[in-house]
């Protein structure tokens, strides 16, 4: 009778600490809960530590207070100036009513994909107005605050609060890529063209300058070297005017020995008579009287 009485005391122990065990949970810091009545929910526990719930009716489900993230597939959109980029945009939220986020998306995963579509269909929406250039440019900033403020508007429908949401990356497909290179290319090409077509003309342009200041200075110095010249020749011309009017007889042999020198020149033959006039002052070498000294 005593091994009975201390076989039920033990069972209902064992069935007391199980009572116990079912009706106690802990919220972690990280976490909340809510608390399930056959799958109704009928109380919150956000406040971390060890609480209770009716056991074996009551269970806990668990969300992260923390914030998340959600980060969707990058999607291709085609811009206001009809280019098409890949834009890769992710939003950063909290949980903030277990109930209703449980009511509209059961689960993270659900939710994920529901909230994750709209934020791709706001992005889509708020891109497709602007161009490629605003996309580089400050006014990024301003797309990114519309859909924000969309999205921020959308969010307590599903207990969450949204943080913050950003626009990663913009990248060119593939084809417009390498179209946009090729383009980039061919302007590049143009603009060398136009550089060496400008650098030509002014290079013809210099020698043209160079040619035209050439000529004058030529023209310069031959008018200059004629005047010198016939300045000169005028007067050589006086001094043998002078020299022919003093002596007539000097300004003769001075004649004869330019003809020799013109004459005698390099394998120059002369076949003359030794009494020619022309061999007149190689005959008589010997002195002469002068006008003066017959007087």
């Amino acid at each position: 009778m005593k091994k009975t009485g201390l076989a039920i005391f033990g069972i209902i122990l064992v069935a007391g600490a199980i009572t116990a065990y079912s009706a106690v949970f802990t919220v972690h810091q990280t976490q909340q809960a809510l608390i399930l009545q056959f799958g109704n929910p009928v109380d919150v526990a956000s406040e971390p530590g060890l609480n209770f719930k009716m056991p074996f009716i009551q269970n806990v489900r668990y969300f992260d207070r923390r914030i998340l993230d959600l980060d969707p597939q990058p999607q291709e959109i085609l811009l206001s100036d009809q280019k098409r980029i890949n834009v890769d945009s992710f939003a950063r939220y909290k949980i903030v009513d277990p109930l209703e986020f449980l009511k509209a998306a059961q689960t993270d995963r659900n939710f994920r994909q529901v909230f994750g579509s709209q934020l791709n269909s706001a992005v889509r929406a708020e891109v497709a107005k602007v161009s490629l250039a605003d996309m580089l440019s400050p006014k990024r900033v301003e797309v990114m605050n519309k859909i924000f403020g969309i999205l921020k508007a959308q969010a307590p429908r599903f207990g969450v609060e949204m943080v913050d949401l950003r626009i990663g990356r913009t990248d060119l497909p593939d084809t417009t890529l390498q179209s946009v290179y090729n383009r980039m290319r061919t302007d590049r090409v143009a603009q060398a063209a136009e550089l060496r077509a400008k650098g030509e003309e002014q290079k013809l342009t210099i020698q043209a300058e160079a040619d035209r200041q050439r000529t004058v200075l030529l023209a310069e110095a031959n008018r200059t070297s004629e005047i010198l010249r016939g300045q000169g020749d005028g007067a050589k011309n006086q001094i043998l005017s002078d020299a022919f009017g003093q002596d007539q007889e000097f300004f003769n042999f001075y004649r004869s020995m330019e003809a020799y020198g013109k004459a005698f020149g390099d394998d120059t033959t002369l076949v003359l008579s030794p009494d020619s006039e022309f061999f007149k002052y190689f005959n008589n070498s010997g002195p002469r009287n002068s006008p003066t000294s017959r007087q």
